[in-house]
């Protein structure tokens, strides 16, 4: 039931690039993303494929945590947490989403902005999308109801992630104000929640994407990457992404 394969096809290769949390340095390129990151992601919904430079992972978009927004036969449906109100829609169907990246993604020459639709793919396997809900409509109060605690509603294409999971106990899974992976984005940098592993707290040396060079828990080498920034967007909320991308993006299909 709603089981995928879990691919390594083959190693990437790393380039040292020597920095640290606390350096402001988001000019260094070409490192690989390192391998032991894919390892987070769910294994029933995400399949990661290595083909020489390209990693491309492909996902059936089917969450690994609870939801209202489940059919209520689900075992994983829950009466509303969070939400006082749900969009239409359920959890489920034939959806399949796909990106090819880069192995070794670089910094562009110049940032691309996100659009409505995923601009991310989350550990869970959820498209992540950026802070707004249609076009020049950003997330306001009245689409806030509707989020789950995991940050997520149903639209048209979906189930997706707009804003940091909340602080609440049904949460066991995703992010919320901790260095743990969340996803990795369409340009190929992986994205990490408000807090630096290799600083043990809010990193202060972020670009204004939300990215800098350091490690990870993923690996000892530096690499760039980005974090959710440690800034109230609206209330209580945090957006997961509501910035350009810093690197060259590739569809999700």
């Amino acid at each position: 039931m709603r089981h995928l394969t879990f691919l390594f096809i083959a190693l990437m290769s790393t380039t040292i690039v020597l920095t640290s949390c606390g350096e402001d340095d988001t000019t260094s390129t070409g490192v690989a993303t390192p391998v032991s990151a894919f390892d987070e992601f769910n294994p029933d919904a995400v399949t990661v494929s290595f083909d020489g430079d390209e990693i491309t992972i492909e996902t059936n978009g089917l969450p690994n945590h609870t939801s209202p927004y489940w059919e209520e036969t689900d075992p994983l449906y829950i009466e509303p947490v969070v939400a006082t109100r749900q969009t239409p829609g359920r959890i489920g169907g034939d959806r399949s989403l796909t990106v090819t990246v880069s192995a070794a993604p670089e910094i562009a020459a110049s940032s691309s902005a996100t659009g409505l639709g995923p601009i991310g793919i989350s550990v869970t396997g959820v498209p992540i999308f950026n802070d707004t809900e249609g076009p020049n409509r950003p997330i306001e109060e009245e689409i806030v109801q509707t989020f789950d605690y995991a940050g997520a509603h149903n639209g048209p294409s979906g189930y997706h992630y707009h804003i940091e999971s909340y602080d609440v106990p049904e949460n066991t899974v995703l992010s919320h104000d901790d260095e743990e992976l969340v996803g990795i984005m369409a340009d190929g940098f992986l994205i990490y929640g408000r807090k630096c592993n290799s600083l043990g707290d809010h990193p202060a040396d972020l670009d204004v994407s939300g990215g800098h060079t350091s490690s990870t828990q993923h690996g000892d080498e530096a690499f760039y990457h980005y974090h959710i920034i440690n800034e109230f967007y609206l209330g209580n909320i945090i957006a997961l992404f509501a910035f350009d991308l810093q690197g060259t993006p590739s569809s999700i299909m």
